[in-house]
């Protein structure tokens, strides 16, 4: 053990993040230099050389290419095309209904999706134009698409849960089930977010919105039922115990699929942009993952995560003012990095110190997520503000957008601190269909 060393190599990682080094090459750079360092070169070489394959042959892991596929197979295939219309007519005479609905058609994406960006960026180029047609404030409009694609990673499938699962060594089906309720609240936090807007502030959201009386119910109807077809197949048979969260993937992508083509959509081009679309995301993702595994031993050896453990151990937080360090910890890093980053970097050193406590970790894991969403849209560097701001154009500049989520911010606070205080809002699912 070199607890010295190990201190210092996690000091230089954040150095080399503050420079901009992709995190999965620091990671990798700073765990091979410091295996290296303590135990020789060819320990140093055989870490770098085994990690790759021990990780990315995990059986689990193969869900995540597959949800992606069923993802980008669903949008370039257009079933999602039809979320938006079902929303607008099912919330029509609700006030602040378009709004409303964006957020309802950005659950139902997240449904088939699993990705905070793509989210964001697929409803934000359908809603943003028409909410701004309809009179609603350019930047409320944004925010709304901005904070919206948050919930594409709590509402399973999602991505970052099932690579939280593999490191935390916790089932993903319970994550998934957990998640559905954080993600379920988060919409109707968001909608009561825009109720009040639209009741005292109508020069932000207009009481009324014409036009949408005109969209045939039945119309709707056709274009959406592919994409109920396929959540009720996926989450029909994940939480029936029919299948696993692993197979669960194998089936939506085979599902969307089937239905793409059923709908006369799927040839050539939707099948090319998905797979390449598929393989990026899977190789930008399990990168950073090869890393944090290297982070992850080489913390081990040096003895730098038991120190932290006993650190807090000696220090007697109780459950709420750890949770308030974690709260404070995930929300700063949000500010600078990306989710997957910020969730592997930490993952090494708070998970000894979350046993130690005793905390759940299936409550964990989808707390974690909705902190890592936080930071999706928290300045400066908020992934899905910035998304939207290409998406929205000419309708908001990135200081519009960043105000736009400023009440939605409030909001997810306000739910943190009740997920905090009320455990059982997140374990009631899993252990029930558990």
């Amino acid at each position: 053990m070199n607890v010295t060393l190990g201190l210092a190599a996690l000091a230089v990682l954040f150095l080399l993040l503050a420079l901009q080094v992709p995190i999965a090459i620091a990671m990798i750079v700073v765990s091979f230099a410091g295996v290296w360092l303590m135990l020789g070169l060819a320990p140093a070489i055989g870490v770098l050389a085994n990690t790759p394959y021990e990780f990315i042959a995990s059986w689990t892991l193969s869900a995540v290419p597959m949800f992606l596929l069923m993802g980008f197979v669903a949008f370039h295939g257009g079933l999602t095309a039809g979320l938006f219309d079902a929303a607008k007519v099912g919330l029509r005479k609700v006030p602040g209904g378009l709004g409303i609905a964006a957020i309802v058609a950005c659950s139902g994406f997240a449904a088939v999706c699993g990705s905070s960006l793509a989210t964001a960026a697929s409803l934000g180029r359908i809603a943003i134009p028409e909410m701004v047609r309809a009179g609603y404030k350019p930047s409320i409009a944004a925010g709304t698409l901005a904070a919206g694609g948050t919930i594409g990673a709590l509402i399973p499938p999602s991505i970052l849960m099932i690579i939280y699962g593999v490191f935390a060594e916790t089932s993903v089906t319970q994550v998934f089930m957990g998640g559905i309720s954080v993600g379920l609240l988060t919409a109707l936090s968001y909608a009561i977010v825009i109720l009040l807007i639209a009741f005292l502030r109508k020069d932000i959201i207009p009481a009324e919105v014409e036009g949408i009386e005109h969209l045939e119910t039945s119309q709707v109807l056709r274009a959406v039922w592919p994409i109920l077809v396929l959540i009720a197949l996926v989450f029909g048979g994940l939480f029936s115990g029919l299948f696993t969260a692993t197979e669960a993937g194998a089936v939506g992508a085979a599902g969307a699929l089937v239905l793409v083509a059923l709908t006369g959509r799927l040839n050539w081009d939707v099948l090319r942009q998905s797979m390449l679309e598929t393989l990026a995301t899977c190789a930008s993702l399990f990168i950073i993952g090869v890393g944090a595994v290297m982070f992850t031993r080489f913390l081990g050896l040096s003895g730098v995560a038991g120190l932290v453990s006993g650190a807090v151990q000696a220090s007697d937080l109780n459950y709420v003012q750890l949770m308030v360090v974690i709260v404070v910890i995930y929300l700063v890093l949000g500010m600078f990095m990306e989710p997957f980053g910020a969730m592997l970097v930490t993952l090494p050193v708070l998970l000894p110190v979350l046993q130690a406590h005793d905390i759940n970790l299936v409550w964990f894991g989808v707390f974690l997520v909705k902190l890592l969403e936080i930071g999706m849209i928290t300045p400066p560097l908020g992934m899905n503000v910035f998304v939207i701001r290409n998406v929205a154009g000419k309708y908001a500049s990135l200081t519009d957008v960043f105000k736009g989520v400023t009440p939605f911010l409030a909001a997810d606070l306000v739910l943190v601190a009740i997920l905090i205080a009320f455990p059982a809002i997140v374990l009631f699912l899993p252990q029930a269909l558990g």
